[in-house]
């Protein structure tokens, strides 16, 4: 018989668990409720009013929207291959004690705040890639991308999306060490055993296992570069623009810069304003993980809870 004690501890857990479950939902709501009716003033009053009277409420967000996507999808291109490669390396070919230092300074990175880092970008790697913006602009300068003039500063929206690829890069790599280290050893022995190198192994084995826990890292680091606000601000001198050159001095703002650049010389319904750009961020965020979730979901017969 399983005492009682167990038994009202088990029920104990079980409701605070349910309670945080729903704490969790009903804050999300009340920020969705918060949102919607702090938005309502600035979609019914005319855009001549805003500071800066854009032409359309549309003409003033979609910069926005642009910046942010532009920025954090070009983060995520360069943090991806880093993190597997970084994971893959601590979890299949880095000896035991050099993987467990590399680890632990990998993880150490997640607690540098981002104030930091974006110092770092405005100080050292921002004049340290002028000279590699200066050879694309000569070398690759008929495509689009690297068109000139470059930015004489270097601050541009290649730099923060380095910064930002910086950022997310330690937890997108604890994610995918972790699934790769759960890859059923069986798997491995077995295209070993077949004749496969190690990197045929990686390829057969770890990563058609670990495809689900990569899209979730992905995901979750898209959605940290996607409201990533402070490195953002102090690295780039955005303007609403929409441009995909990538070294030149004029950048597309993010919204969550624009607002923290913006709030304090607001007032009235262009606080509204702000509020409306901030719901655009929550909705787009919302729908990234969602997304996330259906192709997770869709590969859920090869993770390791299966």
């Amino acid at each position: 018989m399983v005492p009682a004690r167990q038994r009202i501890g088990d029920l104990i857990f079980s409701r605070a668990a349910l309670i945080a479950g729903g704490a969790i939902l009903v804050v999300l709501a009340l920020v969705a409720i918060f949102l919607v009716a702090q938005s309502i003033p600035a979609l019914i009053t005319d855009p001549a009013e805003f500071i800066g009277a854009p032409p359309s409420l549309w003409d003033y967000v979609w910069p926005l929207v642009f910046g942010t996507l532009w920025s954090a999808l070009l983060a995520l291109t360069i943090a991806l291959p880093l993190a597997i490669g970084i994971a893959l390396f601590i979890s299949h070919y880095a000896p035991r004690r050099l993987a467990q230092l590399l680890g632990y300074i990998v993880d150490l990175l997640a607690a540098v705040p981002s104030v930091v880092f974006g110092l770092w970008g405005i100080g050292v790697l921002a004049p340290a890639v002028l000279p590699a913006y200066t050879w694309l602009t000569e070398n690759l300068g008929w495509i689009p991308l690297f068109a000139g003039p470059v930015s004489g500063t270097g601050r541009t929206i290649l730099t923060a999306a380095i910064v930002l690829g910086v950022m997310v890069l330690p937890v997108m790599t604890a994610i995918c060490r972790e699934i790769f280290l759960q890859t059923p050893v069986l798997h491995e022995e077995a295209a070993l055993a077949l004749g496969a190198t190690r990197w045929e192994m990686i390829t057969m084995a770890v990563l058609p296992f670990g495809r689900p826990g990569i899209i979730s890292g992905a995901m979750l680091g898209l959605g940290r570069a996607l409201g990533e606000t402070m490195a953002v601000a102090m690295v780039l001198s955005p303007q609403a623009i929409v441009t995909f050159a990538l070294l030149q001095s004029a950048n597309p703002s993010t919204i969550a810069a624009n607002i923290a650049l913006s709030f304090p010389e607001s007032y009235g319904v262009n606080v509204n304003l702000l509020i409306f750009t901030g719901l655009v961020l929550f909705i787009i965020t919302l729908v990234v993980n969602s997304i996330a979730r259906y192709v997770v979901n869709r590969r859920r017969d090869f993770s390791g809870a299966n």
